[in-house]
C-alpha cells in the first residue's frame, strides 16, 4: 500500500514546484518583473536604436513617452524595455526631425509602472508636476546617462541649430554641460519640466553648453499632459 502513496506524493510535489515556478509563488521561484519606465529610462527599438525617455505623459486612456526625434523619429517601430527585445512596451506614434527634434512613443501594454518623475541616480528621483516654456536666466538641470546631473542657466531661447541632415528650430540653450551619450537627458527646473537634450558643444571637463527641445511644444501638439 505504500508504493502508490509514494508515487502520488512525488507527483504532487512535481506539480506544486511547476506551479510555483510559473507564478512565482514557491521558494526559489523567479517572479515576472513588471517594467518601470520613467524620465531617464532607456528604451530599445527593434532596429537597434536606443533612446532615453524624457518624460511620461498621458492623453485619455493612452500613455506616452516623449523623447528625442532624431533617435525615435527615424525608427517607426516597436520599442522594448530590454536590450534582448523580449519585453515590448510601445510603438512610435509621431515624430519630427529636422525642423523640430521630438518623438512620441505610445505605450501598448498596461503591464507597466509609469511614474511621473525622473531618475537622478542612486535611487534618487525628481518629481515633475508641470511643464513650462523656458525663460532666459532660469535655472535648469538635466540628467544624462553618461555624466549624470548637471545644472546651469538658460541663456537663449528660440535657438536655431544647423545639422548636416537639416536645421532644427525653436530650441533653448543652457550653460549646463553634457558628454557624449547624454542625448535625451530630461531637463527640469525644480518640479517643472522644460525639455530634453538634443545636442551640445564642449564637454564637462573644459566647459560647454547644451541645447534642448522644449517639451511644452510637444505636449501641446499631441494634446498630452504630464503624469
Amino acid at each position: 500500500m505504500r508504493r502508490p502513496h509514494t508515487r502520488l506524493t512525488m507527483f504532487t510535489a512535481v506539480v506544486t514546484a511547476a506551479v510555483a515556478l510559473l507564478f512565482g509563488t514557491g521558494t526559489g521561484a523567479t517572479a515576472v518583473q513588471v517594467p518601470t519606465i520613467r524620465g531617464g529610462t532607456l528604451l530599445y527599438a527593434a532596429t537597434g536604436a536606443q533612446c532615453v525617455v524624457g518624460f511620461n505623459a498621458v492623453s485619455g486612456v493612452n500613455r506616452y513617452a516623449v523623447m528625442v526625434g532624431h533617435c525615435s523619429g527615424t525608427h517607426s517601430t516597436t520599442w522594448y524595455a530590454d536590450a534582448a527585445h523580449t519585453l515590448p512596451v510601445g510603438v512610435t506614434a509621431g515624430a519630427s526631425y529636422p525642423i523640430d527634434d521630438y518623438g512620441v512613443v505610445r505605450y501598448t501594454t498596461s503591464a507597466l509602472v509609469l511614474p511621473g518623475d525622473i531618475a537622478l541616480g542612486g535611487g534618487v528621483y525628481q518629481d515633475v508636476t508641470a511643464a513650462a516654456n523656458p525663460a532666459i536666466g532660469q535655472s535648469v538641470c538635466h540628467v544624462g546617462r553618461t555624466s549624470g546631473v548637471h545644472c546651469g542657466t538658460v541663456t537663449a531661447v528660440n535657438v536655431t541649430v544647423n545639422h548636416a541632415d537639416g536645421t532644427v528650430y525653436g530650441l533653448f540653450r543652457s550653460t549646463a554641460c553634457s558628454e557624449p551619450g547624454d542625448t535625451g537627458a530630461p531637463a527640469y527646473s525644480g518640479s517643472v519640466a522644460l525639455g530634453f537634450a538634443v545636442g551640445s558643444s564642449g564637454n564637462c571637463a573644459s566647459g560647454g553648453v547644451t541645447y534642448y527641445q522644449p517639451v511644452a511644444e510637444v505636449l501641446s501638439l499631441f494634446g498630452l499632459t504630464l503624469y
